[in-house]
């Protein structure tokens, strides 16, 4: 079986959607953004291109979409009532306005986040897509460091991804499914947490 890599990698994320680019993200040097191979904390395609490349090397590359975060999926454009919304009786106006992006639970009880489209008088459209779906995403940056991972950094993911205990991976935001789901759910760590 091979080894767990402790990778990090400083890039600039552009996405390119029906011929237009736009830079959304940047892990800069002093804050690259980190991931252990192996352990499914990062989109698979973009480990693939990182895992064998050695520190100070560059890359650019582009993932489709349909190996990223899929396509744009208009059924997945939803209408909730209004009242679910409401704090002690009270909409909550604040954080429930167009664009932001909203925490939420399935009946199943899994977290996932949405993003306001509308609010109206009695319902608010929420955008349940990744807000990376239907774009083909371009990284271009270099490796920091590709190493070993040790068996702590290994089992502190592990935790972290489990809900067992303090994020070991050095992210901002580990509340957003790991390091690496960017995930910039933006996902947290610089990589949309890529996952």
């Amino acid at each position: 079986m091979e080894s767990n890599k402790y990778i990090t990698v400083a890039y600039k994320l552009y996405t390119i959607e029906d011929g237009e680019r736009e830079m959304v993200e940047e892990a800069k040097a002093d804050h690259p953004f980190q991931f252990i191979s192996g352990l499914g904390t990062t989109l698979e395609a973009f480990e693939n291109q990182i895992v064998n490349l050695k520190q100070g090397d560059k890359f650019d590359f582009t993932i489709p979409s349909t190996e990223a975060y899929g396509d744009f999926e208009e059924d997945h454009v939803i209408e909730l009532p209004k009242n679910i919304f409401e704090i002690n009786g009270k909409f909550d106006a604040e954080m429930i306005k167009e664009g932001n992006m909203v925490p939420l639970m399935d009946s199943e009880g899994r977290r996932l986040n949405g993003t306001v489209m509308e609010v109206k008088e009695d319902a608010v459209i929420m955008d349940m897509n990744h807000p990376l779906a239907g774009a083909d995403l371009n990284f271009i940056g270099e490796v920091v460091e590709n190493r070993e991972a040790t068996n702590e950094e290994v089992q502190g993911m592990i935790n972290m991804m489990t809900g067992g205990g303090g994020c070991n991976c050095g992210c901002d935001d580990c509340g957003d499914g790991g390091c690496g789901d960017h995930d910039h759910d933006h996902e947290g760590c610089g990589g949309h947490c890529h996952g």
